[in-house]
């Protein structure tokens, strides 16, 4: 995590003029890969509760939440990291974890108790940012827990709507496997919370510390 003084000027592309520095690029692969998994938002939501295509809704869960890993692949493979990137991608897989338990609690597919427990923890998180953001922070960097939590909740999302959509006897096996990976997954995305909510404490504190410590 980084803050740039005021005033600072941005740092210079080396690349020649018209050289636009990767950190500042858009329209990049990865980039692309990001947003066409957000549009599968939208897509999923209307699946799940208009028409009620179940299967087609998993499919198209499944390719959102296993591509996951697609867009920061390609993106270091091809050297086109870009702080854009760095917001798609969380965003992309938050969007797709809040849309999909607001509409699995709709259809009844998970206990409202679950979906209280994850939206808990992200009004947490969203309260540790603001307290960030007025210090000249911006968000942590993602952690490895995080990113392993969300995904154990996209590969447990899939198979609990399958569960959900077909016969007992598949329901009964699908219903344990998603369970096992969404119970995983919720406590390692509060793991991932409580990790952030301290490193967000130790820069408020350090920088209390340097104001307190500065002379007048």
């Amino acid at each position: 995590m980084s803050r740039r003084p005021a005033g600072a000027s941005p740092p210079k592309s080396t690349g020649g003029p018209g050289v636009v520095p990767s950190g500042d690029r858009i329209l990049t692969l990865p980039n692309l890969i990001s947003f066409v998994r957000l549009l599968g938002v939208p897509l999923f939501l209307y699946l799940l509760l208009v028409p009620r295509a179940d299967v087609a809704a998993v499919v198209v869960l499944a390719i959102g939440g296993t591509t996951d890993w697609v867009d920061g692949w390609v993106a270091r493979r091809l050297q086109q990291v870009s702080r854009l990137g760095e917001l798609l991608d969380p965003l992309a897989d938050r969007l797709y974890i809040l849309a999909t338990l607001l509409a699995f609690t709709a259809r009844e597919v998970v206990p409202w108790q679950f979906t209280a427990a994850l939206l808990t923890r992200e009004l947490l998180l969203l309260g540790s940012l603001g307290v960030l953001r007025r210090y000249g922070y911006g968000p942590p960097p993602v952690h490895y827990v995080g990113k392993t939590a969300t995904f154990l909740l996209l590969a447990a999302f899939p198979v609990l709507l399958l569960a959900h959509a077909t016969s007992a006897a598949t329901a009964t096996v699908a219903g344990a496997i998603g369970w096992g990976l969404a119970w995983w997954g919720l406590v390692l995305y509060w793991v991932a919370g409580a990790l952030y909510v301290v490193q967000a404490a130790r820069l408020v504190r350090s920088v209390r510390a340097g104001s307190s410590g500065a002379p007048a």
